[in-house]
């Protein structure tokens, strides 16, 4: 397990299947584990939040979501794979249906997370959803009481970034083990609410552009955000050198 640091948090190494192998690992210990799907939002949203910077630090595997991460990674000299969160934690259902583990789906609209358990449970033979529940609940407690007794080994949060992150440090403290991952939209992906880019964006890493030409809205969510995040790294680089 290699780690590379970038805006001083630390980045995962990993190809995707190495990233499967050790998270399936970690899934079947006795403990909770969290991984976490970084972006470059998400290093703007550490820099002012200091509980969810600590999550950055702690989490058992923070692996390179965004392209901008790559790219940021890249100026440094350091040549790491981008790892969909939507299709890592696709192919973690996977393993847990093929290894006979339990899950939980906790997120996104009532309609959204009912359709995604649907579909998820007719593509992947012997999926064992154990627990669901919607996003919209105002009482974190609640929700992890009924998740502890439901003996769910892969709990996916989509609540969005960081709401979803601090819901799983809580779960921490009160569930006895599984893996835990933040999701983001994913739900609406697997419940065909929302579509996918074509292929070719996907494998350029550029499916937030495509997003953003169907969602023109989430523009100034990107921007500034991605050219002020490149910016900082390579300030970064010329202060390490």
């Amino acid at each position: 397990m290699n780690r590379v640091k970038l805006l001083d948090y630390e980045i995962d190494t990993f190809n995707f299947d190495e990233a499967a192998a050790y998270a399936l690992e970690l899934e079947q210990q006795e403990k909770v584990s969290q991984v976490v799907t970084i972006n470059p939002e998400m290093f703007d949203c550490a820099k002012v939040d200091s509980e969810f910077s600590d999550i950055l630090r702690t989490a058992e595997m923070v692996i390179p979501d965004g392209v901008g991460v790559k790219i940021g990674l890249k100026i440094l000299g350091k040549n790491v794979d981008r790892i969909a969160g939507v299709d890592f934690a696709k192919k973690m259902i996977e393993k847990s249906a093929q290894n006979n583990l339990p899950i939980a789906l906790i997120g996104a609209k009532p309609e959204v997370v009912e359709k995604a358990c649907e579909n998820l449970k007719n593509e992947i033979e012997n999926l064992n959803i154990v627990y669901s529940h919607d996003g919209y609940f105002q009482e974190n407690n609640t929700i992890l009481n009924e998740l502890k007794n439901t003996g769910a080994r892969l709990v996916l949060v989509a609540l969005g970034s960081p709401k979803q992150e601090k819901f799983i440090k809580e779960a921490r403290q009160i569930l006895p083990y599984g893996l835990m991952i933040g999701v983001g939209g994913s739900f609406d992906v697997w419940s065909g609410m929302v579509e996918r880019a074509p292929e070719i964006y996907q494998k350029l890493g550029i499916e937030w552009l495509y997003r953003t030409v169907k969602q023109p809205e989430r523009f100034k969510r990107i921007f500034p955000t991605l050219p002020l995040f490149v910016l900082r790294v390579i300030k970064e680089k010329i202060r390490g050198k």
